[in-house]
């Protein structure tokens, strides 16, 4: 028995370690894969369906092959009483991966990144009493910059009352930090409007010539970072890294022998963001209110460096109010081709070339003022390119915020360079994700990646769920663009809301339909509703899990990363088909490439990225073997389209109905149980 194995056995290090451990087959067989992976630095691909234990099946062998572990694995060797076979010899040696290797671990979103690292980290370091070096690394507007703090201690006058006393408490909070993170400021809000200047974004940062460089937390952390065996980060941090080393300009994660990506599904949208480009008005704004700040303390003396950035700053809130009130993503080549986008993102241009002529007189006098000179000379690099539509094998789109514009050049697809860039690595590249296989099958994610000739694993989840859940597929529900549409999904959710005491999720693919079924809800039942929107995700899910009888109604974030376990959720609802926008510009240009290739876009591109938002939003349901709930999606092409079999092979094995008093039943009989144990 190799001592990955042993780790996982009845009398292992788990067992030993977590009450009520029991091994899993799926576990161990991941783990072994992984192991050799790691061992032969070689690419994989792993589905592991939800309760399989995937964390626990790549820390292990993760932590068996950093540095000063040698001692563990002779110790779990020499513990097994069974010997190595020749299979599982040729799996994984123990020899190989007791080398002294680098991991990067990177996951979904700041939150998980946060609970691999404080929950589940400890707890295997614990159960194989290791000493390997972990580090947690963030991107740079998560640590506090010293610098900036200061400067704008100096001068508040930017700031608003809310702003003023978030600072303070920040400034507090700066007087006993040790990691400088701002995400332990537990009293201020995560979106609090304080926090850009109190951090540090890649162009504003003065780096070495920062007189705070010395005691930058940022610089420590990418220090722990290098020193470190075991490195956890997140996509966003990753992809950032990847595309600095592409220009030759550094990096911010060191050099590894294995990349783990969790939550691997997501990373498709993410690494063709970081290999493009984009030009926000935020950056220009950002720049403005540095530039005020300098000339209030330093530079009163070039009023044209006042005027100039208060002349840029109302070129931007006028080029965003061209766009729609409510946040959009569009097509830019289209926006930029009509005359009066056109003369306004000129007019850009000339208040950026004043500002750019004003800063220039400036240079020498300061180090801050040199950084803004530096930023001004890249922004105006970045305009040009968004000036030029014409790039082939590229989407040129736009997003907007409340306040912002944003503009994209997006690469079509990222195969060619990221295949490359793991084939030069030379290092173990392992993807994982309950849901990465579409209709069992992993050629989607391959192909969007060029990963061809990696190692495949796809492991179902050992939940059983013909006896844990159902699925239910309404007749006559009106179509999605219906004006009844919402009316008849509040009425449909009603009978199942009262069965359930309101243990109930009730997810949308769009606003607009998801504030509609709450208007009527609201009006219709008593129990609280949770609405996407009124607070931040992390308190939504806190009130729903701590509220009696709640509802909770949200959009694309809470399909995904949402433990619920127990009676608290039994019902999940999803209003449709989770398939993209077919207005989104991205998703158009990658259509139109597809066809240019002699391929059809439906089956290459929006069936496999529809197929996999649902599994995500599906496996909200079932979290733990003795969940029970029901699964009702309300959209008839699931039955009626040929496509829907695509759906539904790609879905855990549950019992299915079209009969909405039977699962209002089965529901309240779970109801029951729970009352009745509470009563006990």
């Amino acid at each position: 028995m190799t001592s990955v194995q042993q780790a996982f056995s009845s009398n292992g290090a788990l067992a030993n370690t977590i009450t009520g451990y029991s091994p899993r087959q799926a576990q161990t067989d991941m783990a072994l894969q992984v192991a050799k992976a790691i061992n032969q630095e070689s690419s994989l691909i792993v589905e592991a369906g939800t309760g399989t234990g995937k964390t626990f099946a790549y820390l292990i062998p993760a932590f068996l092959s950093v540095a000063g572990n040698k001692k563990i694995i002779d110790s779990l060797s020499q513990s097994s009483s069974e010997p190595l076979t020749e299979q599982t010899n040729a799996l994984v040696d123990d020899e190989s991966l007791a080398e002294n290797k680098k991991i990067i671990i990177s996951t979904g979103t700041k939150n998980l990144q946060e609970q691999l690292f404080h929950k589940d980290i400890p707890l295997v370091k614990k159960a194989l009493a290791s000493n390997a070096q972990i580090a947690l690394l963030k991107g740079r507007a998560n640590y506090l910059c010293l610098y900036r703090l200061e400067q704008y201690q100096q001068t508040r006058g930017q700031l608003d009352a809310t702003m003023l006393a978030d600072l303070v408490k920040v400034k507090s909070w700066a007087n006993t930090t040790q990691s400088g993170d701002i995400g332990e400021l537990v009293n201020v809000s995560e979106d609090s409007a304080v926090f850009p200047f109190v951090t540090s974004t890649l162009d504003n940062c003065l780096a070495r010539e920062c007189p705070d460089y010395e005691s930058c937390y940022l610089v420590k952390a990418r220090q722990k970072a290098i020193d470190a065996d075991l490195i956890v980060v997140n996509h966003h941090l990753f992809f950032a890294d990847m595309a600095l080393k592409d220009t030759g300009f550094g990096e911010l994660i060191p050099k590894a022998q294995v990349m783990i990506f969790d939550e691997a599904h997501q990373i498709g949208d993410i690494a063709s963001e970081y290999f493009g480009e984009s030009f926000s008005t935020r950056l220009l704004v950002d720049l403005c209110t540095d530039v005020l700040q300098i000339h209030r303390s330093s530079l009163a003396d070039v009023k044209q460096l006042g005027l100039a950035a208060e002349k840029l700053q109302k070129s931007c809130q006028e080029f965003r109010l061209l766009f729609n009130f409510d946040p959009e993503r569009g097509n830019w080549r289209e926006k930029c081709n009509q005359q009066r986008f056109n003369q306004k993102y000129q007019r850009l241009k000339t208040d950026i070339d004043f500002l750019y002529q004003v800063i220039k007189l400036c240079v020498s006098r300061n180090e801050a003022i040199d950084n803004c000179f530096d930023r001004i000379v890249n922004i105006l690099a970045k305009y040009e390119i968004m000036a030029d539509v014409e790039a082939f094998g590229m989407s040129f789109w736009y997003e907007t915020t409340p306040r912002h514009v944003v503009l994209h050049k997006t690469p079509l697809t990222v195969a060619d360079k990221f295949s490359q860039f793991v084939k030069d690595s030379g290092a173990g590249w392992i993807f994982t994700s309950a849901t990465l296989a579409v209709d069992n099958s992993f050629e989607h994610f391959i192909h969007q990646f060029g990963l061809h000739g990696a190692e495949q694993l796809l492991l179902e989840s050992p939940f059983d769920y013909q006896k844990q859940s159902q699925l239910i597929v309404p007749r006559y529900l009106p179509q999605a663009n219906n004006v009844n549409r919402a009316k008849s999904l509040a009425e449909l959710a009603i009978p199942l809301i009262e069965a359930s005491k309101g243990a109930c999720f009730m997810l949308f693919t769009s606003y607009r339909v998801m504030n509609q079924v709450a208007d009527i809800l609201s009006e219709t039942i008593d129990n609280p509703l949770l609405v996407q929107g009124q607070m931040a995700k992390r308190k939504l899910l806190e009130q729903f899990i701590e509220s009696e009888e709640s509802v909770l109604l949200a959009t694309a974030s809470f399909w995904e990363g949402v433990d619920v376990r127990g009676d608290k959720l039994t019902c999940v609802i999803i209003d449709k088909l989770p398939f993209a926008s077919p207005d989104d510009p991205l998703l158009q240009a990658r259509c139109e490439d597809a066809r240019r290739q002699g391929n059809e876009p439906f089956e290459k591109i929006q069936l496999p990225q529809a197929v996999i938002a649902l599994k995500q939003g599906v496996g909200r349901l079932i979290r733990d073997v003795n969940d029970r709930g029901i699964l009702v999606i309300c959209d008839d092409r699931l039955v009626n389209r040929p496509y829907g079999q695509t759906f539904l092979k790609s879905l855990p094995q549950m019992k299915r109905s079209r009969d909405l008093g039977n699962a209002a039943s089965f529901l309240s009989q779970l109801a029951m149980k729970k009352s009745a144990l509470e009563n006990d």
